[in-house]
């Protein structure tokens, strides 16, 4: 790719990813996929890294997160919320091994404790004198929203911490975790939503978001939430030597922490603690989309150090996404705000990685011709990212003949006016919106 090319794609490039960082962060309402995000993040990271100097301080390659919603107070944390980096497959995860071994320059197998990715909301809760004194989203890593009343009405969260075993009660503790909802509870919040004619949530991790992004605690108590302790930022009067013992002692101070975490040597061990998790993934209570890797030793830790956006001492191993076969049994138009119309595919009901899937986006007219989606297909389907649902594939050898094709209409299924489409767009939008 040319510079002047490079630099108007860096641009577009990092535009985008903040505008999808906006609506997934701050609104909750993401547009696109967590594969089609990565695939954009990975494209800017490629473009900066052959032109060094087209990084600029506000790329999502040099920050965080995003920004928290303004109807919420702010707490600042003491040490930056970092994100992960993804590994995709087995190479990338052995590529992570690698490159720690190197960094640390050894040959010896290194220990790694694997732990559930949780699929819901980061948040830190502040301890002072074991007393629960503050709790926030992660929010951009660096800022989060005060939602300490929300987070009191949690069950599973300790308002004073316990101890035993000789532990002295720390005189602070930020525990890190995650805000989550199980997917029985989740199914049964949307079937009373639907039952009152209420929107129903996409998907647990939404569910869980939503809950506890209330402004009014008494909406976040009636919902069957859970917190997932997996992290520390700054403590004093308590230490531990790697992230094994941590996890014992935040459940000796009371926390839920994830009984399935295990303790890996080398790159070997983690894949065989990776399959072992994933054949156990659809028989958990909560969602998970894949397995944190992390160093053991917390002084090797400090040691790898961390970029701008990720510690060196971790990773997200993600999980492929579960495929279905279901049957389209018609395809609508949804108008959006904005006018645009998009093409959704009514699926008979089946449930995809935990979720009960009725419905996928087709994105555009475009989209539909290029799979070519028949009303009367039976399709793969997937939740994207663990999230969106999607059709992945037609399964043209089951049609029947019986099947009719999808013709965009010519009018607005809102309003009943004229419909256009831009040159160069893919989108059909009502032009009276």
């Amino acid at each position: 790719m040319e510079r002047k090319e490079a630099e108007a794609r860096a641009a577009w490039l990092r535009s985008e990813l903040e505008r999808h960082n906006y609506l997934y962060y701050v609104k909750d309402s993401p547009e696109i996929t967590d594969a089609e995000y990565d695939a954009l993040f990975r494209e800017l990271q490629t473009i900066e890294a052959e032109y060094p100097d087209l990084v600029t301080p506000d790329s999502p390659t040099q920050r965080v997160g995003a920004r928290p919603a303004e109807e919420f107070k702010h707490i600042r944390h003491r040490v930056p919320m970092l994100s992960l980096q993804n590994a995709m497959d087995e190479g990338e995860l052995r590529e992570f091994d690698a490159r720690v071994c190197r960094l640390l320059e050894t040959r010896d197998p290194i220990e790694y404790v694997c732990e559930p990715k949780f699929d819901g909301l980061s948040a830190e809760l502040v301890y002072e004198d074991g007393v629960l004194l503050a709790a926030s989203t992660r929010g951009d890593g660096f800022v989060g929203e005060d939602i300490t009343a929300n987070v009191k009405t949690i069950r599973s969260v300790p308002l004073r911490l316990r101890t035993g075993d000789g532990q002295a009660m720390p005189r602070l503790l930020e525990v890190r975790g995650e805000i989550l909802m199980p997917i029985a509870a989740f199914d049964e919040l949307n079937r009373e939503r639907e039952a009152r004619g209420e929107p129903v949530f996409a998907n647990p991790r939404n569910a869980a978001a939503g809950s506890a992004r209330q402004l009014d605690p008494g909406v976040t108590a009636v919902r069957p939430l859970q917190f997932y302790a997996y992290a520390l930022g700054v403590s004093e009067g308590f230490s531990v030597e790697c992230q094994a013992d941590l996890l014992r002692a935040l459940r000796a101070f009371g926390f839920r922490v994830s009984d399935l975490f295990t303790v890996a040597r080398g790159a070997d061990e983690v894949m065989r603690a990776y399959r072992e998790l994933g054949a156990r993934r659809d028989s958990l209570p909560f969602e998970i989309d894949g397995m944190v890797v992390k160093v053991n030793s917390f002084a090797l830790q400090r040691e790898l150090g961390e970029v701008s956006r990720s510690p060196r001492w971790a990773i997200a191993f993600k999980f492929p996404p579960e495929q279905q076969v279901t049957r389209v049994e018609d395809i609508i138009v949804n108008v959006g705000r904005t006018g645009v119309l998009t093409p959704v595919a009514c699926l008979r009901p089946v449930r995809v990685a935990g979720v009960m899937v009725k419905r996928a986006t087709l994105h555009n007219e475009d989209e539909v011709a290029r799979k070519g989606v028949m009303i009367g297909d039976h399709v793969l389907v997937q939740r994207a990212g663990d999230v969106i649902p999607e059709v992945v594939l037609v399964l043209k050898e089951r049609r029947t003949g019986e099947e009719r094709p999808f013709v965009m209409p010519s009018t607005c299924p809102a309003c009943g006016g004229p419909v256009s489409r831009r040159e160069g767009e893919v989108a059909w939008r009502c032009t009276s919106v």
